[in-house]
């Protein structure tokens, strides 16, 4: 296990989370969500001076690196930046000290526990939105020295969480008083166009409902049960860089979930999920941890693969834990018996097989066949209704227009000049089932025999709950998985579409 920062010696006094976007800085009073988030950032900042720690340590996921890991190493950047997405709201100029012997001290750190890393020092190396938004409104007077550490766009949670560590053996070795922060929103899906600030909103309410379950944990200072459920948040929401802010954060603020938690602020900006999160290390708020993700030490060098590959060397073996003393242990979690994995033998070795020749893979493909008919509306590209691939039927996309006629029950989303209309989603999914249930009658097949939909929806707050009315009276009982995607337009002015995998009967 990783040396604990709270352990003794150096130690992490806060951990924070933090929106990277630019409105709480330069536009604080736009909106109730943004001025939400700027009072979570006074907060914050008012904790901090409380504290009086040392250090402040930000890890961005806006501040991408592809080779290895990189941190702040000039001792005073200065520059002006201008975001490059609300490059309207102004430029934050910038100009603030870097603690360089603590961000050498990670390097040395990262690479004892497998990493590549390194510093990097010019001039005017644009420092990111995020990280400069968190370090003037937590220290306004640059009054802190800060350590920056980039994001690895390619790093999954193996690799992450050993950054942590790596920035966690550093903050014990330097027997400082630290503050850490992940700048990462939690979602980040962001209107396509700007929205009026009296408008704004969490983009998708599936988003919202997700952010809101996370909070509920924070709240309740569990770091590490988000950062074991981050897998399942980014499956089922568009989580920001994977949350792999979280991940950071739980791995180098001591891997549990004996925190006081508090949420000071949650809002939609242009779309995005924002929240500001505190959590303050406390022995006796300590939860159980959910164990659903590996621990990993030491990183081996693929991506993904968390086990494999000769074990370090006592040279390259990570510091010893500290002694934890008495009054600070947390609870430790229940482990998990070693029985309750049993060992699985390797598989016996299997014979070469005889080369296979190009005539015999033609003689056994699977048989295909391409399906078009007159009772489903015209396709409005070059493609079939359907194709037949053996045993399943793979319907292209359909829409409620009606064949022949092209006319759209319940209404078009807009008109020719592309004004937006009223429009009936419950009319316009019973007619998108029709056609799904006349493509498949003409390919030989029923509704019945519905395996898998995927639907898009171009207005998801508007239309999701008028669209899953309809779709459960008809698929209710049939069971079929299914999928529904937010998307900006459909080719015509329709505002929901089914793509449908099937089960084809008789021969083919």
């Amino acid at each position: 296990m990783t040396a604990n920062p709270s352990a003794g010696g150096g130690r992490v006094e806060l951990a924070l989370l933090l929106p990277r976007m630019p409105h709480p800085l330069l536009c604080p009073d736009a909106s109730p969500g943004v001025a939400a988030l700027a009072a979570g950032y006074a907060e914050a900042r008012r904790r901090i001076a409380e504290l009086k720690p040392d250090l402040i340590v930000i890890y961005s996921v806006a501040w991408h690196s592809i080779l290895g890991h990189l941190l702040q190493g000039d001792p005073r950047p200065t520059w002006t930046h201008v975001d490059e997405e609300f490059h309207a709201l102004g430029s934050i100029p910038y100009s603030f000290p870097v603690d360089v012997p603590f961000t050498e001290a990670v390097v040395a750190a990262a690479g004892r526990r497998g990493l590549h890393a390194r510093t990097v020092n010019y001039r005017g190396f644009p420092i990111d939105t995020g990280t400069l938004v968190a370090k003037r409104l937590l220290d306004p007077e640059d009054a802190l020295p800060a350590a920056i550490v980039s994001c690895n766009v390619y790093a999954d949670r193996a690799e992450t969480i050993v950054l942590g560590k790596a920035v966690g053996d550093a903050i014990v070795a330097s027997g400082k008083r630290v503050v850490v922060v992940a700048v990462s929103n939690l979602t980040s899906r962001v209107f396509a166009r700007p929205v009026p600030f009296d408008q704004d909103r969490v983009s998708s309410r599936q988003d919202d409902e997700w952010n809101h379950k996370l909070l509920e944990l924070f709240a309740e200072g569990r770091l590490e049960d988000v950062s074991q459920l981050a897998r399942s948040f980014a499956g089922q929401a568009r989580a920001d860089a994977k949350l792999k802010g979280v991940w950071w954060l739980a791995a180098v603020a001591g891997q549990h979930n004996g925190y006081r938690g508090d949420v000071l602020a949650y809002a939609g900006v242009q779309g995005a999920g924002c929240a500001i999160v505190a959590l303050r290390p406390d022995a006796t708020a300590a939860a159980q941890l959910e164990f659903d993700e590996d621990d990993v030490d030491v990183f081996r060098g693929d991506r993904g693969v968390l086990s494999g590959g000769p074990a370090p060397t006592a040279a390259a073996a990570p510091p010893a834990p500290a002694p934890v003393p008495a009054s600070s242990k947390i609870a430790p979690a229940k482990p998990i018996p070693t029985t309750s994995r049993p060992a699985v033998a390797p598989p016996a070795p299997v014979a070469a097989a005889a080369p296979v020749s190009t005539q015999s893979i033609a003689t056994q493909s699977i048989a295909t066949a391409a399906i078009s008919t007159e009772t489903a509306p015209k396709p409005v590209g070059a493609y079939p209704h359907a194709r037949r691939v053996g045993e399943l039927l793979y319907l292209s996309g359909v829409g409620p227009r009606q064949p022949g006629t092209n006319a759209i029950p319940g209404g078009p989303i807009r008109d020719a000049e592309g004004r937006p209309l009223d429009y009936d989603i419950r009319a316009q999914t019973r007619a998108v089932i029709e056609n799904v249930r006349r493509v498949l009658v003409a390919s030989g097949s029923e509704l019945s025999d519905v395996l898998d939909v995927t639907v898009f929806l171009v207005d998801m707050d508007r239309d999701f709950a008028g669209y899953n009315e309809v779709y459960n009276e008809v698929f209710g009982p049939i069971g079929a998985t299914r999928t529904t995607l937010a998307i900006r337009a459909l080719p015509t002015p329709i505002a929901v579409e089914f793509k449908v995998l099937a089960a084809a009967r008789g021969p083919a």
